[in-house]
């Protein structure tokens, strides 16, 4: 088990529906990381922003940015993780991956597909909830829309991390802001949110506000807003372990199930 985790948060804009350019500009990004990071961070649609153009940009599980993702995560000896269109049985999927240093891939689908935006319309939504062991930490990883909705992320498994990578406007940012603070109080986990800036093709503008917080709600990064920026947060099991013994909030939380 490892007490400290170092996370790189990749805030940064994209290129509207170019998967290769924005490979190229992540690469950028990636190089100038320090080599003891542990996982890296990048925002939802990562190779293409949030488009409903799912037949331009879609890949398969054997694309090229898959294997991108396993060549970054065995060449930096760390894992990394976003989201991207995946086609799949003649059906779409907003697809996060996570590619770890030795090879491993692991899936989450979009479980709440942007109805507002007719996401729901392109994408398949995924049914199922993925809790994730990287160097001894459980980690729950999920996407953007599926913040305001804190039962999906209900901490039953005792999970250290929950993550989101979003396109989240700048237009409902206040939402995000109070959203991700929320969900690390609840849950007793850090919590990160990793967003983009800039406009897409759709004139929809970004403003970043990617945050840290640990596991009684203090944030515990110094990202700016509204630019580009990569910044490294070091997470410690010792803080969740001491909170978590000293208040013991997860031990009353209401017992129920959820069905799909």
């Amino acid at each position: 088990m490892q007490n400290k985790l170092k996370v790189a948060i990749l805030q940064t804009n994209l290129v509207w529906e170019s998967p290769t350019e924005n490979r190229r500009l992540l690469d950028q990004k990636i190089k100038g990381l320090p080599q003891d990071v542990d996982l890296i961070l990048l925002p939802e649609m990562f190779t293409s922003g949030f488009t409903m153009n799912a037949n331009k940009v879609a890949e398969t599980m054997n694309g090229e940015t898959i294997f991108w993702l396993k060549t970054q995560a065995k060449s930096r000896m760390a894992a990394i993780a976003g989201s991207l269109v995946i086609q799949e049985n003649n059906r779409f999927f907003n697809r996060l991956v996570f590619a770890d240093p030795e090879g491993k891939i692991t899936t989450y689908d979009k479980r709440h597909t942007f109805t507002l935006a007719g996401e729901h319309k392109t994408y398949t939504a995924g049914k199922e909830k993925v809790i994730l062991d990287y160097k001894g930490w459980k980690i729950c990883p999920l996407v953007c829309y599926d913040l305001r909705f804190p039962v999906w992320a209900r901490n039953t498994e005792d999970y250290d991390l929950l993550f989101y990578v979003a396109n989240w406007p700048k237009m409902r940012i206040a939402a995000w802001d109070s959203l991700l603070k929320a969900r690390a109080i609840e849950n007793m986990a850090y919590c990160v949110g990793v967003n983009r800036v800039g406009l897409d093709g759709n004139e929809y503008e970004y403003s970043g506000h990617s945050a840290t917080y640990d596991v009684i709600g203090n944030r515990i990064d110094t990202l700016p807003k509204n630019e580009e920026a990569v910044e490294i947060v070091t997470l410690e099991k010792s803080h969740i372990k001491k909170y978590r013994e000293k208040l013991n909030f997860l031990n009353d939380r209401d017992s129920f199930n959820l069905t799909n």
